[in-house]
């Protein structure tokens, strides 16, 4: 006769009991006569083990690593001066309207503070300013020894197109600034008054990208010269266009007395172009422009006030402005 046999293997282990089944296999019954039944082997059945989960190894959050977040916040930063270009400062919230195609928009966030700047000193060194350049060295001496411990300074001389020279890059030294200061000199050439400006703002704007988001800040450029451009690569609109996308504000200080009074037939005199150049150029980027007849306004009031820092530092920071 034959019969099949399941047998069940029971396995202890330290982490708990496991029930095991193994193969049935068939033993052949038979009478006394026949020979003796052999005996059924069976093989351990190994225990069974729980495999434990790899745990996911932890996220390192790589310093470097640049976060990219879409908003369409949009921050203002304005500078209130009052009619003799003094800051008004105890403004509030409530002093304040936004509007976007004559809708009020709400502000979210609204904070007053002499915030950090990165600003160029850009002079001209041609020869209509041989006899005020040792004024402007000595206003440029003021300026940069407002500057607090945040502030960074970069010293720029330009005649020509082939003759714009960084003097001193970005840099919170005060010795190194005067020392660049002391090595302008008056040369000649055909003033590119344009193409400075144009390469000055994108080194502000390149210098103030490459830093962190947190470290930025306020950017502006202190420009000396006499309005007047002879021979740039860049055309004014070039120009414009490049402030209107750059955040950058331009405070001016334009010799405009040496320039001749008398215009053409039709056109505007020398004097009358520059000192429209110079004020558009302050008004577009948000600054503000000083003309001048000759050194005095490196003594004035207002004057003093940039070489102060206090124009250059005072701000208001307006932020949640949603388009």
């Amino acid at each position: 006769m034959k019969r099949s046999v399941l047998i069940l293997s029971v396995a202890t282990t330290a982490a708990g009991v496991f029930l095991t089944q193994v193969p049935s296999f068939t033993v052949n019954a038979q009478t006394a006569a026949s020979k003796a039944l052999p005996k059924a082997t069976v093989s351990p059945t190994p225990p069974s083990f729980v495999a434990s989960p790899t745990p996911t190894p932890p996220v390192v959050k790589d310093d470097d690593e640049i976060i990219k977040i879409d908003t369409e916040l949009v921050n203002v930063n304005v500078r209130v001066v009052d009619r003799n270009n003094r800051p008004i400062a105890n403004l509030r919230q409530s002093d304040f309207k936004i509007l976007e195609d004559g809708v009020p928009q709400k502000i979210d966030f609204f904070s007053q503070s002499e915030v950090p700047t990165n600003y160029a000193l850009v002079v001209d060194n041609s020869g209509s300013l041989r006899s005020q350049l040792d004024k402007v060295i000595e206003a440029g001496k003021v300026l940069v020894n407002t500057n607090r411990k945040d502030d960074e300074s970069m010293i720029i001389r330009f005649v020509g197109k082939e003759k714009i020279e960084i003097l001193q890059s970005f840099t919170p030294s005060k010795d190194d600034l005067e020392y660049a200061l002391d090595q302008m000199f008056i040369e000649g050439g055909q003033t590119a008054l344009i193409d400075a400006v144009y390469l000055a703002v994108q080194n502000v704007d390149e210098y103030e990208k490459s830093q962190k988001f947190e470290d930025r800040r306020r950017r502006a450029i202190v420009l000396v010269t006499d309005g007047e451009d002879r021979n740039s690569y860049y055309k004014e609109n070039q120009l414009f266009d490049l402030l209107k996308e750059a955040d950058v504000q331009i405070y001016v200080v334009g010799f405009v007395g040496d320039l001749p009074k008398d215009g053409g037939f039709i056109g505007k005199s020398a004097q009358s172009k520059a000192k429209a150049f110079l004020d558009r150029l302050a008004s577009v980027s948000g600054g503000k422009a000083l003309s001048a007849m000759s050194t005095e306004p490196l003594r004035s009031s207002s004057a003093r006030t940039i070489a102060s820092g206090t124009i250059l530092k005072t701000t208001v920071e307006i932020c949640g402005f949603l388009p």
